[in-house]
């Protein structure tokens, strides 16, 4: 199956000169889907993981799944103001703007590990933020997976110290 195309591209969207990669028939077609969860799940099998770190909201939908197929706990990041306890917050910009996401400070403690995850890679920001909040937690970032990696837009440079993977590069 070419998972590839079953993501969808939005001219546009969320503003005028962005092209949205829309993963939503992906998730519809369950064969895809599972496909999918299980690529992702293989790139990471053999690692030493405790946790999965999923980044709101599209990071849910790949790393929960990603995180049962892995027989891990699920962690999520999510944007200010969605988590009730104590948060720890990081800002980071996006290729369209700035915005913020927070994690509980509990959430991971000294010398766990944990598999950062989300939807897609594009300029690396909220990826960054997310391995910055975890290590300064005490946590270790084992690795980054991503469903699909804009290339072009070179966020693997800016996480170069991090083992980085994803299921389709476009």
């Amino acid at each position: 199956m070419n998972l590839s195309d079953k993501i969808r591209n939005i001219p546009d969207f969320p503003k005028e000169g962005i092209l949205f990669k829309d993963i939503t028939p992906l998730l519809r077609d369950r064969e895809a889907l599972k496909e999918a969860i299980v690529k992702m799940a293989d790139m990471f099998r053999d690692y030493d993981i405790d946790y999965v770190v999923g980044i709101e909201a599209r990071g849910f939908l790949v790393g929960t799944p990603l995180a049962i197929e892995l027989d891990k706990g699920f962690i999520p990041i999510r944007k200010p103001g969605k988590l009730p306890h104590e948060v720890l917050k990081k800002s980071y910009e996006l290729e369209y703007g700035k915005n913020e996401i927070e994690i509980h400070r509990d959430a991971v403690t000294e010398g766990d590990k944990v598999l950062i995850v989300d939807d897609l890679l594009a300029t690396g920001g909220t990826t960054l933020a997310a391995t910055e909040m975890i290590e300064e937690l005490g946590g270790e970032v084992v690795g980054c997976a991503f469903l699909l990696e804009l290339e072009a837009l070179t966020g693997r440079e800016v996480l170069k110290d991090y083992e980085v993977k994803s299921l389709l590069i476009e």
